[in-house]
């Protein structure tokens, strides 16, 4: 714990650590040029088994090859976006878009059409590099259909396709360019209030340090083995794992598939001794691990685990407490947003399970956490709710092509305004009360109503509709979909499903569907959703 004792919800940015001002590619390369032969890099394929290597000079040699390639088909600065999962060729790209200057655009792998076209067209992406298909979603054929008539994106690849992927356009290796680290890195898609996303533009500096902030207070070593199930797209994967990984110069094990039953072979087989997931990964763990005891099957080895961090929601006592037992590891929670790279507050290996479930830690190094007044933008009392709001190295350049947004975002003293609601204790630890924006957050992952509403209007059965998130024990949230329709016709839920899945990636379909006659209103005629939480929680919304 680092010791404070504040009079008001403020804590100072701790300089004692310094910045690295350096790149993603320049800390490949300083890592790499210290230990050439050190692990680097293991591949589980869909299936749980595990495949390729690469040692530190080996990622290096593969990395530096394809950034000479996209160097003779791309400018510096221009926008190539990943869709698939969690596979070696996605850390290669990461690190060859890293080297050449490009900015890499994560995409998720269940993106359907309309979501995947929008990022292409709104980040002028000129590239798409892309997996055949993934988990059942075509995603050759939905980028066919999402990419027609985009002239900007002058190629579709596979990351499979190695020849296609390496190819030169002309004889010549153009030399690397010189890359700052205050360019950008990456584009990162947040869901949008409006019901369009925003892309968080990364930059070099904020991506290395944060990650490496998070490695170190984990107690990462050099012989230190991470465990990569989080979903690359995502800062969780790609940064504070992938980045905190090579600011020690560890080895990850990156999995393509989170299944609990391979987690476990893996920990096993691979000794892993760090684990980052949602805590419904965590429950799902300790659930597979439960059954193999039921089952009366040789006891999982889980010696090697040292260290078990979560975020994404809050954790429950007894999650914490049978963590702490099963695998005889730390536990820590985290708490951070994609605008931040996105780390903001985190654990002490040494903290109470008292602080690990009613808190997410103290600010990282180099990061200043404060707590203002909805109203009036003035910093409030310890303990008192308020808008969390930070400042670092770690914030984001601003959102892609919107200065409005990133007005609005980023005050004139630089202070990111989460939307987050939370609160400050006397110590610096943070507490997240709720939310000022309207997001849900599903199994660690965010959602905004409006996106999905905007769909669910385009059905001709559905007059209005209000998406709520609303609480459960497995999830954190799941969403809530209440729709007012013409006459006195009961929903067809199978056929708004359909609709839901065939525009949305699977997860944003709502859980619970009603059907209501009137929506509580506000004086300004504006949906009080609030009200719809309380009274479906309160039983006044039956299904049908």
């Amino acid at each position: 714990m680092n010791r404070m004792h504040l009079s008001e919800s403020l804590w100072p940015a701790r300089t004692d650590e310094p910045i690295w001002e350096t790149t993603v590619g320049g800390l490949l390369r300083e890592v790499a040029a210290r230990d050439p032969s050190a692990p680097a890099l293991v591949e589980v394929d869909v299936e749980g088994e595990t495949g390729r290597r690469w040692t530190y000079g080996e990622l290096l040699a593969d990395s530096e090859r394809l950034a000479h390639a996209l160097c003779t088909r791309f400018s510096p600065g221009e926008r190539v976006v990943v869709w698939a999962p969690n596979i070696p060729e996605w850390v290669l790209t990461e690190y060859a878009c890293a080297l050449s200057g490009l900015v890499l655009v994560t995409a998720n792998p269940a993106y359907q059409a309309r979501e995947l076209r929008y990022v292409l067209e709104h980040s002028g992406a000129v590239a798409l590099f892309l997996v055949e298909s993934y988990r059942g979603n075509p995603m050759a054929a939905i980028a066919a259909e999402a990419v027609e008539g985009l002239t900007a994106v002058r190629e579709v690849v596979d990351l499979n396709d190695t020849e296609a992927l390496h190819r030169h356009r002309g004889s010549a290796t153009s030399p690397l360019p010189s890359v700052a680290p205050g360019d950008a890195a990456q584009i990162q898609y947040t869901s949008g209030t409006t019901g369009f996303p925003k892309g968080a533009v990364l930059g070099h500096r904020g991506l290395v340090n944060n990650a490496r902030f998070y490695a170190a207070r984990c107690r990462t070593r050099v012989d230190s083995t991470w465990l990569n199930f989080m979903p690359m797209f995502h800062t969780t994967g790609c940064s504070m794992i992938t980045l905190g990984v090579l600011s020690v110069g560890c080895r990850m094990v990156l999995m393509a598939l989170f299944d609990p039953a391979s987690v476990v072979r893996q920990i096993e087989r691979e000794r892993v001794t760090c684990i980052l997931g949602v805590p419904t990964m965590v429950v799902g763990l300790l659930e597979h691990l439960e059954h193999l005891e039921h089952l009366e099957r040789h006891p999982a080895d889980l010696s090697s685990v040292e260290m078990v961090s979560s975020g994404g929601a809050m954790v429950a006592p007894e999650l914490v407490r049978k963590t702490r037992e099963v695998f005889g590891a730390t536990y820590q929670t985290v708490y951070g947003q994609t605008e931040f790279s996105p780390l903001v507050t985190q654990h002490h290996h040494d903290d109470t399970p008292e602080d690990i479930s009613n808190n997410t830690g103290q600010p990282i190094p180099q990061t200043a956490v404060s707590i203002r007044d909805v109203e009036h933008n003035a910093i409030v009392p310890v303990g008192t709710v308020g808008e969390i709001c930070v400042r670092g190295c770690s914030r984001m350049l601003g959102y892609h092509g919107d200065a409005a947004a990133t007005g609005a975002a980023i005050d004139a003293e630089g202070w990111l305004h989460t939307g987050d609601l939370g609160t400050l204790d006397e110590r610096g630890y943070l507490r997240v009360t709720g939310r000022v924006k309207e997001m849900i957050i599903r199994g660690g992952e965010n959602h905004f109503p409006a996106e999905i509403e905007n769909v669910l209007l385009e059905h001709p059965a559905v007059t209005e509709v209000a998406v709520v998130g609303l609480p459960d024990e497995k999830w954190g949230e799941v969403i809530g979909c209440f729709i007012r329709s013409e006459g006195d016709a009961p929903l067809d839920i199978e056929d708004l499903r359909r609709h839901c899945r065939a525009n949305l990636s699977p997860q944003k379909t709502p859980t619970v569907w009603r059907r209501v006659d009137e929506f509580p209103l506000t004086g300004s005629r504006k949906i009080q959703k609030f009200r719809l939480r309380e009274q479906f929680l309160a039983g006044e919304h039956e299904a049908e």
